[in-house]
Order: C-alpha cells, then structure tokens, then sequence
C-alpha cells in the first residue's frame, strides 16, 4: 500500500463521524431517486405488458344506439386497423350487507371466443354461458372489496327490472386499472363495480339486437389520432355519438399516466436538493481539512509527489465518502421501491406488479452522486494543490481582528465574555458563518417539505367536500328527465333539500386549442355545490356566459371576454359560440359551468336535468338509499363523503408510508448538517479553545462558546429554514399539477412547528457529541506552535 493511501485511510479514520453524516446526506437523496426512478419503472413496464397482452384500445366513444353496419365503416376508416363494439350500460346494485345503493357498470362480451382488442384477464373462474341467464364476470376491486367468489349472486336493476346476476368469475381489464365512477373524484371500489355479460344477454335486457353503444378501435402506424377521431365523429354523428377521444382523455390511463408523471418528478426535485446540501457539506469538510493540512502538502511537494498526485489523493478521499453514501443508497433505495411499488399495487390493478430494478436506474444514481459530489470539493482542490511549498510551510493568515461594529458601538458592554467571544467570531468570518446558518436552513425546509403533502392533501379534503361539495350523495340519471322530477325527491322522507343539474358532453374550441369535456348547468344560488376559488371566495354565476376552471382556460388559452366555440356532442349536435363570463381558479378537473337556464336555452330544450345533489336528514339514510335503489330512473349514486372516508381509510396508511421515507431523510439531513458544522467548527477553532482552557477556563465554559455559536446560527437558520421550505413546497406544488387536480400550496404551523424540533434536536445532539470532543482536547499538542 503506498503511503497516499495510508495516509489517506487515517484520514477517513479522524474524521469518521462527519465521513459517516455527509455520506448519510448522499445516501438520503441517492435512496430517493432509485425509490422513485425504478417504482416508475416497475410501473410502467406493467402497464405496457398489460397493454400490449390485451390489446388495449387508442380511441374510444360512446353513443346513444348505432347498428352494428355501422362498425364496418368505422373499419374502413384511414388509420384504423381494429375495431370493437360493446353494449355498455349503467346498472343499480342491491349488494348483500351494503346500505347504500353501489352502481355498476355492465360491459358486453362476445359470446364466443374473444374481442380481438381490450380483452379480459380472467384471474379466477370461467367465463359466463350465454345460455345461462345472468351471469356476470366481476372486476377483481370490486370482488375483493365485497368478499364476492364463483357462484355467488347480486341483484341489479337493469332496464328498470330487477335481475339477479350470477358470478362466474373474477377478471381484471386493462380500461380499468383505476375504477373510478363517473362525476366522482375518488376511487370507491366499494360502490362502483365493474360487471362483463355475454352479447346475447345484454341485447336482449337492454333492447339493443344488432346494435351497440360503445366502440373502441386501435389506429395503424402512420394513423394521425386527430383525424381518425373526426373522421370517427362524424361517422358516428348520426347515431348520436358523444364524441371521440384518446388516451389522453381515457380516466384510468389518464390517471395512471398523471401519477407516473409525478414519480419522475419526485425522482428529480428532492434528490437534487439533498446532494447540493451533501455537495455543501462535503466543500466545508474537505476545505478544512486542506486548511489544517497545508504543512502535509507541502510536505507531500518536497518529497516530490506532483499536483495531480496530491489533487487525486484527496479526490481519493471524498470518492470514498461518496461510494459509502452511493452503497447506502443503492440499498435503500431497492428497499424504498420495493415498498412503494407494493403500495401503488393496491391502487392500480396489474396481473403481474413485479418490482423492478433496471441497473442503469442504480448506474445512473451513483454516477449522480459523484457528479454532485466532486463538482462540490474541484475548486477547492485545485486551489490547494496550487500553493507552492514554501507558502504552504507557513500557516494561513490570521484574521482581521480589528473591533466589529457591535464593539465600535459600545453594545458590547452589556454582553458577558462567553457571548462576547461569540459575537467577535461571528462578525469577523461572516462568510463562514452564514454558510453554516444557510447549511442548516435547507435542513430545516426539507423537513418542512417532508411534511407538506401531508397538509396539502388534508386541505383539500376539506375544501373539497366540507365547503365546495356538501351534498350528501349525487344522483344520476339513465337521460335527461323534466325539472319536475325534483318535486319526487323531495318527497322521499329524509331528503332534506335538493339542487339539480344538467351535464352536457361538449367539444370547445379557441383558436388552435380544443378539449372535449362537458359542461355542467346549475342554479344559480346554490348551497349543496359552489363554485369556489382556491382562497375560498365563491365566483357568481352569470345569467348566460360561461365560468371556466382555470386548468380548462389554460388549455384553452382563454380569458375573460373571450368567446369560445361549443359544439355539443348530443342530440343535434348544435354548434354556438358562448362568451367566457369568468374563471374559477380550483384543485380538480377541467371543469366548465353555466346557468341552467342558459344552458337549457343553449340546447334548444325545455327545462331537464341530468342529475341532482341532495342532503340527507341525520338518521333518515337507510329509508332514503332504500327508496333510491327502487328508482328505476336513477343511474347512480355517488356517496361522496363516503366515498372519501373510504379512500382517506387506504390512502392514510400509504400516506404515511411515503411521509415516514420523507421525514427519517429529512432527520438524517439535518443531523447531518448540523453535526458536521459542529465538528469543523470545533476542529477550526481546537487551538482557541486550549488555550482557553489552559488559562484557567472550565470545561463547561469553554463548551458554552463553541456550543452557544452552534445554538445562535442554529436559531438564526430555522426562520430562513422557514422560507426555504416554503418556497421548495411551493416550486414542488407547481411541477406536480395535472389536469386531474392540482396541489393546494398549504403548510399548517404544526408541520413549521415540528421542523423547528427536530433541527433544534438535531443541534441539541450534535453539541453533546462535540462537547465530548472538547472535554478531550489535547491542551500540550493542540498548543504545540507552527512556526
């Protein structure tokens, strides 16, 4: 072993505490990018197994009745190159040990053989004999979710009679990764279920021989999507399409796809922030120890070892930092994403979610964090190996020790000697001084940040379902029925009040942009459902014009003033021009309202609604849901507060899975941090404390002024600490929005409160660590002169 590596194992040896928290810090950020980076990965890849498995359409519609003539001119469309038909309708469910109504979704399925596009996985069972009346294939959610198995029934309300299902088998399908019923936000496997009938069945339930309603196709290589689709609209205009769209619109893929996106993201941010701390913290230690070693260097340049010798050695040094931190990271990163892909398997259903790790994710993360790592500590090797022998035999320049302005001010006096030492050296290194301070305010935001989903989901929450949505449930209706039909559920005993709506599928245009969505009408005063911005101020609704959600205008590129095209995709197919009578800046959706009235006279309609929301009386739940589930017109129920429950009972434990992984890094971070500003302090300033002591200061005296310097920088740092977290939540908030929904940038003062503790836990450790240290010292050869 040559004498460069002795010396540079009893380096690592001296300096193993802070070695093993600066390699902790890289770890922490390594850990996240391959949690994050081989998640999406496993993720995708599933998806695009099960894609390509069961052929997965690329456009879909639906319409009211077209005959099935009409699918082979959709095949003979350009770009086309497969087609299926389906019969798809909505279905009211009676489940056995459920109060509430759940609403199903019944999907037509040949009756022999399979489609030849967006197949079914069958996970157990068999498929359901067309010559057997009633049986059903069950969606794998909804199966689990009720304990259901082959052989066991279901009542359903299909075409307003009363029909008993039988389960033949459990299935999955890739259009349905993520069940989610129309108008909800949520996922309520509960309530909503997925059903697959044979052809012959359901033609004859629902009146629809040699016809269908749904049709998806896939498109060719050199298929252009936006033609297809119009070429798809109008072909199927006549048979009351409802309008085309891709997989950009298609929910589940949609979903799926939006929190991939955000998996990439979170790959990228929180990484990057804890290697430049790690990249910090690894320039401070190593330009100390370039500082106490410039003798050795010299030394090192007497004895012939050449700059790039000398610029390896130490280059050698942090390398092996970084190669602790990178192992470190790699294993716990493997442990990260195996833990996240299980929790995004209870939400997306997969055949087959098999953790993944890609070895270029694991390359990729170490060759990440000796970039971050040697970028940190280049300059300041390059500076020492420059310095000639000679300078280098000589110690550095004192500092200036002129009197600060505290002490020209006379303020000085009012201070005892410990506070007025730590004055004296925080004002002449202000620079070294405010590194440290900014060092353990990052520490300080990436715990604010650790906690910030936390906040934000909670808020919106309650935003979204205690002052925006207050209905009890929604109702939905098979078509639009009179206004008149509020007066019938009024009179249902325990319906307290009731709000109708009218949804209307709709293609909007302004200028180049467009975006096919629906528009929802509604009354204009309203207590169940109001429009509310993001502060919280209700928007009015105008007599005519639209109000636009701001993700919705921003697709569309409008503003207030502007008149947008509407083409309505039912019934006639109207096209009118509407003027856009505000914005309401809100967290979900692409959503667009009018007054219902205007929307009525829009249609060329008398008055009808689609829907209804209703509050229900305390106590009055079980005769209502009972009344409703023998409401032949009714489509569906959507409980939302329920619903909400349900899903905040699942995302909880997943939330705070992720929150565990993000506040123990933030931890280890501002242990990190504060421990190593410690450790080269008390190294820096080892000569002043000995003599210190040597002049008859105690032990406890000479710790209050290193440790009082650490506690003064450390409460300088929490509120900048502050602001640093703050504004990481609010740039992590912005790269997160989807058109799904959007992060509300919320910080609640207990999540400010706890990131003060643990910084000030942090410091509190550290200091005792080094106080060790300085109950040690070495007074003879700590004293021993340079010069």
């Amino acid at each position: 072993m040559s004498a460069l590596n002795r010396k540079l194992i009893r380096d690592l040896l001296h300096m193993k505490g802070q070695a093993i928290a600066i390699a902790a810090v890289i770890g922490c950020g390594i850990a996240i990018f391959i949690g994050a980076q081989s998640t999406h990965w496993s993720l995708q890849s599933a998806r695009q197994a099960y894609y390509e498995r069961n052929r997965f359409p690329e456009v879909f519609s639906s319409l009211k009745r077209a005959p099935n003539s009409i699918a082979g001119r959709v095949r003979d469309l350009p770009g086309v190159r497969s087609v299926v038909t389906r019969i798809v309708k909505g279905v009211t469910l009676t489940v056995p040990g459920l109060e509430e109504p759940a609403v199903g979704k019944l999907i037509s399925y040949p009756d022999r053989g399979e489609p030849v596009i967006s197949t079914v996985h069958l996970l157990t069972g068999r498929f359901p004999d067309p010559l057997r009346n009633g049986e059903v294939l069950v969606e794998e959610a909804f199966a689990s979710e009720h304990g259901f198995q082959q052989g066991d029934k279901i009542d359903a309300v299909m075409n307003g009679r009363l029909q008993t299902l039988t389960i033949t088998g459990v299935a999955m399908s890739p259009e349905y990764i993520t069940t989610i019923q129309p108008g909800s936000l949520w996922p309520d496997d509960k309530r909503f279920g997925i059903f697959w009938m044979p052809r012959r069945q359901m033609e004859a339930a629902f009146e629809m021989e040699g016809a269908f309603n749904d049709i998806a196709l896939t498109l060719t290589g050199n298929a252009i999507e936006e033609e297809v689709i119009r070429l798809l609209d109008r072909t199927l205009a006549p048979s009351g399409g409802l309008g085309a769209y891709g997989l950009d619109l298609h929910y589940s893929h949609r979903f799926i796809s939006d929190e991939l996106t955000q998996l990439r993201t979170m790959s990228i941010i929180p990484p990057t922030i804890f290697l430049g701390v790690a990249a910090f913290l690894l320039n401070v230690a190593l330009r100390r120890i370039l500082s106490l070693q410039r003798e050795q260097i010299a030394a090192l340049k007497a004895f012939g070892y050449s700059n790039r010798e000398i610029g390896f050695h130490y280059g050698g040094l942090i390398s092996a930092i970084i190669a602790l931190g990178s192992i470190l990271g790699c294993l716990l990163g493997i442990y990260m994403g195996k833990s996240m892909t299980a929790m995004y398997a209870e939400f997306y259903r997969f055949p087959i979610t098999v953790f993944k790790i890609d070895f270029r994710i694991l390359i990729g993360g170490v060759c990440l964090s000796f970039l971050a790592g040697l970028a940190g500590v280049v300059s300041a090797v390059r500076n020492a190996v420059r310095i000639q022998p000679a300078e280098a035999m000589r110690p550095e320049p004192p500092p200036s020790y002129e009197p600060s302005f505290i002490e020209r001010m006379g303020w000085h006096r009012f201070l005892s000697q410990a506070p007025r030492m730590i004055l004296r050296e925080l004002t002449r290194r202000p620079a070294k001084a405010a590194l440290t301070s900014l060092g353990i305010a990052f520490a300080c935001g990436i715990l604010i940040v650790g906690n910030f989903g936390k906040d934000a989901v909670t808020f919106l929450i309650d935003f979204q379902f205690d002052l925006q949505q207050r209905q009890d449930a929604t109702l939905t209706f098979y078509e639009a029925v009179p206004i008149r039909a509020i007066s019938s559920l009024k009179h249902i005993d325990g319906i307290v009040s009731v709000e109708p709506f009218r949804s209307v599928p709709v293609r909007f245009r302004h200028g180049q942009f467009s975006r096919q969505t629906s528009i929802m009408g509604v009354k204009e005063k309203r207590e169940l459902f109001r429009l509310l911005n993001t502060d919280g101020q209700e928007v009015p609704l105008p007599d005519d014009g639209l109000i636009l959600s701001s993700a919705l205008a921003g697709i569309l590129s409008a503003h207030i003033g502007d008149t947008v095209h509407v083409e309505v995709l039912e019934g006639e197919r109207a096209k009118r021009k509407v003027k856009v009578a505000g914005v309401v800046d809100d967290f979900s959706g692409t959503a667009s309202y009018m007054n219902i009235r205007s929307l009525n006279r829009l249609m060329s309609e008398p008055p009808v609604l689609t829907g209804a929301w209703i509050s229900i009386r305390d106590g009055s739940s079980h005769h209502v849901f009972q009344e409703l589930k023998e409401t032949p017109a009714i489509a569906g129920v959507t409980l939302q507060k329920v619903a909400v429950e349900g899903f905040m009972d699942s995302f909880a434990e997943n939330l705070l899975h992720m929150r565990m992984f993000n506040v123990v890094f933030a931890c280890i971070i501002a242990f990190g941090v504060v421990y190593n500003s410690a450790r080269v302090a008390l190294s820096e300033r080892g000569r002043e404390l000995a003599t210190l002591r040597v002049i008859g200061f105690t032990r406890g005296e000479v710790s209050s002024i290193l440790l009082g310097e650490l506690a003064f920088l450390t409460v300088i740092a929490i509120p900048v600490g502050f602001a640093i977290g703050y504004s990481l939540c609010l740039f992590i908030s912005t790269a997160l929005e989807t058109e799904l929904y959007r992060i509300p940038m919320v910080l609640n003062p207990p999540t400010f409160a706890f990131a003060a503790v643990v910084v000030g836990l942090a410091a509190l450790v550290s200091g005792l660590l080094v106080r060790r240290g300085i109950d040690h010292l070495d007074m003879v050869s700590v004293l021993k002169s340079s010069e």
